[in-house]
């Protein structure tokens, strides 16, 4: 009687896993990032971790100054001076999180950029890339320069993505 419960519970067991779609369906890229042509650059500035970072490599408005030129350079949107001319206000922040491994505590550098909806004010995204460490200035600049990149182009997929319809809005 036992070997045959344990059959039937053996033989149930493929009915179940077929039950459950392994790839579930994306949510929706919200409406604002697919069509906004306008967009305001936000500086957000950093943390208090990231100052000192940001001191030893010379310029407190590095990542303000670095995401705009890329943004500018990209062509994705144009950049308006006002939040009110704009479709979205691109925020952008820098920080650095204590990472504790073991016996070291260190610091993670990060470039977050905060997608807003300029009418409501209400964050539709947000994208978080790491930027390396370095102990050379020169090394910090590839880094730093890899960081917002990475941003940049993390906004474009995203903004290029299929609409709910199934057609893709740029």
């Amino acid at each position: 009687m036992c070997g045959a419960a344990l059959s039937v519970a053996l033989a149930s067991l493929p009915l179940l896993a077929a039950e459950k779609d392994p790839t579930p369906v994306p949510a929706p890229v919200p409406t604002q990032i697919l069509t906004a042509r306008k967009a305001f650059i936000s500086n957000a500035g950093f943390d208090g971790n990231a100052f000192a970072i940001l001191q030893r490599a010379g310029d407190a408005e590095e990542p303000y100054n670095q995401f705009y030129e890329a943004m500018k350079s990209s062509g994705k949107f144009e950049i308006v001076g006002t939040p009110s001319d704009a479709d979205l206000v691109l925020e952008i922040r820098f920080s650095a999180q204590l990472s504790s491994t073991g016996k070291v505590d260190t610091y993670q550098p990060l470039v977050t950029l905060t997608i807003l909806d300029s009418k409501t004010h209400f964050i539709l995204w947000t994208i978080t890339e790491p930027v390396e460490s370095a102990i050379l200035a020169k090394t910090w600049g590839k880094n730093f320069d890899h960081g917002i990149a990475s941003l940049v182009r993390d906004l474009t997929a995203l903004s290029a993505q299929p609409a709910a319809g199934g057609s893709a809005n740029k």
